[in-house]
């Protein structure tokens, strides 16, 4: 039997594992060992797999003695590589504590820093640096790290407001006030040694036990804390938002320690190897002097600008690295060059200088807003980087979602004075109401209001609020901080080290330096995260311009294209606007929303007319004055997508839900039938129904009213006709709405047979082309496949209602329960926004096998809401449909994951 190995070593330009293990290694230590191979200067370490995480939980969280036992002799590895020896009295190695899944995961999961300094080790150290402020510097960053992230969170304590790190943060600010200290590097030497002290009493009071004194105890406690922190609540969410599976576990990354606290000659630094947010080929980072790497991150001190190209009006006064530090600038750069030539793609990079000599500490494919993701593929691509499909794969489709976000109306925006100012770390704009929680903006959004989450800095732990967010402000960090990450990931308007706001969230009020404006919670503010511009208010927004660029990549997309995408559209406006996004037809007209908004007053008159009238004579009546208007409505959507086809939903909802409620309507009504008002009133009634959704609609309407069938018909008949005699290449299908059994169709048939010959003889044609199918959005008509292909062409999937009946869940009633069922993770997604892949994809590919196993060139689409979502795109190539449909705006993404699809599984 083959030992399984758990440890990997790295350093010293070799390593046992490469970039292509991240599923083992995840992606920061298959990155530590590439950069070794590479050659560039890796400070030497090793790392746990992911395996090994999941062990670690099926041991009921303990470190198997198979695992440390490798753990030690990797320890001893490392610190031959390393000249130094952990624990050592006289030279101690020191340690980082990392995670690293296979999926990025910026801060949602814990680090530890400077491991193994202690009373056996600090002496040593000591007389080792000549360095007192430095070791007792580390000193209490690793109390403070160690105290927030192993022994309260990894042990599932919960504080509150009044966790461990909060609570020795605010000590330190109490301290730094008392003196008139400004900044952390104005501490000395003896007041860290004694804040170090007093951390530690602190953690005894708060946590009921002693901070370890024992290097070997600290290195095991840090490892089983980042291996629960996979677990973690932010974790969790991240996963959960991000769609990232919970069985993929964590990787632990251990690696020697280098110093960028050891005084002005050392520094750390983040930098991306392109601009995250625009994409321009540009070195974009920021930096700080003796500091350690959780001082960029978290926002905790503003960074400095990496060279001239990243320089804005917040940073332009700070020196830059490329001024302060040009030869190890210049050694940086042509390791970006490396790098990008290695993995073809922008990198998100972590380094230290200790004592003028550079080190790298982490690369990893970066996050990047849509625009960035779409210049970048595109440059790549000219460049030779990258080919058209590598280039197609690039895109997340969701990102695309973006590049057609709102932006700030120009006339709008000149008019008003910012609010306030910060760095745009996540462009596009936003309008909201303020809220200071993260707690607040899901529970505010929950509600349906829309919110901008404005906070002091972000932290991990306020993913949720930011998810939920229309947009986020913040009164600190940099362009590389929590929150900057995070929101490009996610497309968000953002706005980061706005530094001139003061925020009391305990309050849940803010003010502006320098000025008497006080904004407290639900104040409304818009955001303008392309230029870090906060107003007062709300301005108006605009669709963003075309752009020339987003053209040009979708052009290669449609090469790769297998599965058509259409749209839903339900006026001859949307349909236009789904034709410039590149829709191929119309995969679901509701012909029944003629009767909602502009135009609509007269043909809802007389749909209510036609509903309430008592018999078949005034109903036909009716229908006779509203032929004309549908047939109006139905030939302008043909010309609009004139040689694509258009696919009428013959009318589907219940009829009571267009009866009128207001009096002057019902007067209306009753004066027209020549009736009394509490006739209409009783009639009305009469059509109430106690689950319309499963009662009186779709084919049971045309059922019992065939003249409404007969009437839609003709509509879309005589359009076809007159159309090809004006010249015009008109496509209809005709579709039939919840069906649940073959007779519906071969009924409906005759009425639309019997239709065709009557229109045919009118208009002197002896042949009019269109298509006849239903819509699969009962379990019954999905088994019973095989029948329903035998008179259907085609099916086109009601993935919303075949959700509905498959679960059992109203979807007009889930929002009271599906939070709950999410959060518990009942669910691993809700079924209305992704197709439930197990259950009503279940369903999916066995009709598609019998309907085609009758018919063999039966056409199949989907038409719910899932359409346009990414991963239902996927499951429909996967299962051999001829297309989706999704709203117009949602055609681009369908359009990306369709050829990402076709590029993936290759049919």
């Amino acid at each position: 039997m083959l030992k399984v190995k758990r440890v990997y070593s790295f350093g010293k330009k070799t390593a046992e594992g490469k970039a292509e293990m991240k599923n083992l290694l995840g992606g920061k230590g298959a990155n530590l060992a590439e950069m070794c191979l590479l050659g560039l200067p890796v400070p030497a370490g090793f790392t746990i797999t992911t395996d090994a995480c999941n062990e670690y939980y099926q041991n009921g969280c303990t470190l198997s003695d198979e695992l440390m036992s490798e753990v030690w002799a990797a320890l001893k590895v490392t610190e031959e590589r390393m000249n130094m020896k952990y624990g050592d009295p006289e030279n101690a190695l020191l340690v980082s504590c990392r995670s690293g899944a296979r999926k990025s995961m910026p801060g949602m999961m814990d680090t530890v820093l400077n491991i193994g300094l202690c009373s056996a080790t600090i002496p040593g150290f000591l007389k080792k640096t000549n360095n007192p402020r430095f070791v007792w510097d580390s000193y209490r960053r690793l109390i403070m790290m160690y105290a927030d992230v192993v022994m309260e969170k990894a042990e599932g304590i919960d504080l509150g407001e009044k966790g461990i790190r909060k609570v020795l943060d605010e000590k330190l600010d109490e301290f730094k006030t008392e003196k008139g200290y400004k900044s952390d590097t104005e501490i000395t030497a003896d007041e860290l040694k004694f804040l170090s002290e007093e951390f530690k009493k602190i953690v005894n009071k708060v946590l009921g036990k002693p901070f370890p004194d024992d290097a070997k105890e600290q290195l095991v406690g840090s490892i089983k804390a980042v291996f629960k922190s996979w677990n973690g609540k932010k974790a969790v969410s991240y996963r959960r938002i991000e769609g990232i599976p919970d069985d993929w576990g964590t990787a632990v990354n251990v690696q020697a320690m280098v110093f960028g606290n050891m005084g002005d000659t050392s520094a750390t630094g983040v930098a991306f190897t392109r601009n995250p947010a625009t994409g321009d080929n540009l070195f974009y980072g920021e930096w700080l002097v003796n500091a350690q790497g959780e001082d960029v991150v978290a926002g905790i001190r503003t960074p400095n600008p990496l060279n001239d190209d990243t320089k804005n009006e917040q940073n332009m006064h700070l020196h830059s690295m490329q001024e302060a530090m040009p030869n190890i600038y210049k050694e940086l750069c042509d390791i970006r060059s490396i790098l990008e030539k290695n993995f073809h793609d922008m990198l998100d990079i972590e380094f230290t200088i200790q004592e003028k000599v550079l080190y790298m500490l982490q690369c990893r494919v970066g996050k990047r807003t849509g625009t960035a993701a779409l210049n970048m593929a595109m440059d790549m691509l000219q460049e030779k980087l990258i080919d058209d499909k590598t280039a197609v794969l690039r895109v997340d489709p969701a990102q695309l979602d973006e590049l057609l976000h709102p932006i700030c109306d120009p006339g709008a925006e000149k008019k008003v004075k910012p609010l306030v100012k910060g760095l745009p770390a996540g462009p596009g704009a936003s309008v909201g109401k303020i809220v200071f929680t993260a707690e607040d903006a899901v529970a505010w959004f929950r509600k349906g209001e829309k919110v901008i989450l404005l906070r002091e800095e972000t932290n991990p732990e306020d993913v949720e609020g930011m998810r939920a967010a229309e947009g986020i402000l913040t009164a600190r960090g940099g362009m590389t901080s929590h929150a900057a990450l995070v929101a490009r990931g996610w497309g968000k308007c953002c706005i980061v080290g706005a530094g001139a706001l003061k925020v009391d969230a305990s309050s849940k009020t803010a003010t502006i330096a320098g000025s008497n404006v006080v904004i407290k919670e639900g104040d409304v503010i818009t955001l303008n995260g392309t230029k870090g511009n906060a107003y007062l208010g709300s301005i108006a927004l605009m669709d963003a311009s075309e752009n020339p660029r987003f053209q040009a990549f979708m052009k290669i997309v449609d090469k790769y294209k297998k599965m058509g995408v259409r749209t839903n559209a339900d006026t001859p406006a949307d349909a236009k606007v789904a034709r410039d996004f590149g829709a191929e037809g119309i995969g679901l007209f509701r012909t029944e929303h003629m009767f909602y908004g502009k135009g609509a007053e007269k043909p809802l008159f007389l749909l209510r007319k036609m509903i309430l009238s008592a018999n078949e004579n005034e109903r036909r009546k009716a229908l006779d004055e509203l032929f004309v208007y549908s047939k109006e409505n139905m030939k302008s959507t043909l010309i609009a997508m004139d040689g694509l086809p258009v696919t009428f939903r013959l009318l589907d909802p219940p009829l009571h839900e267009f009866v009128p409620q207001d009096s002057e309507k019902l007067e209306e009504l009753a004066k027209s039938l020549g009736i009394k008002k509490s006739d209409i009133e009783k009639r009305g009634e009469s059509l109430h129904e106690s689950n319309p959704m499963m009662g009186h609609r779709g084919i049971r309407l045309g059922v019992t009213y065939p003249e409404i069938t007969e009437m839609q018909v003709r509509s879309i008949f005589e359009s076809t006709v007159e159309l090809i005699k004006d010249g015009k290449d008109p496509h209809p299908e005709i579709m039939v709405p919840v069906t649940c059994d073959v007779s519906e169709l071969d009924y409906t048939k005759k009425i639309v047979d019997t239709i065709y010959d009557d229109v045919c003889k009118k208009f002197g044609v002896r042949k009019i082309d269109y298509k006849y199918g239903t819509m699969i959005e009962i379990p019954r008509a999905a088994l019973l496949s095989d029948r329903m292909a035998k008179t259907a062409e085609f099916f086109s999937f009601g993935t919303n209602d075949l959700s509905q009946m498959t679960y059992g869940f109203s979807r007009d009633d889930i929002g009271s329960f599906m939070n709950a069922y999410l959060d518990k993770k009942l669910l691993a997604a809700d079924p209305f926004q992704t197709i439930d892949q197990d259950g009503v994809g279940q369903l999916i590919r066995m009709s598609v096998e019998k309907g085609r196993a009758t018919r063999p060139n039966l056409k199949v689409g989907i038409c719910g809401e899932q359409g346009g979502d990414p991963a239902s795109v996927e499951f429909c190539f996967k299962t051999g449909l001829t297309y989706v449909s999704c709203s117009p705006f949602r055609v681009p993404i369908a359009r990306l994951a369709s050829a990402q699809a076709s590029i993936k599984f290759g049919k």
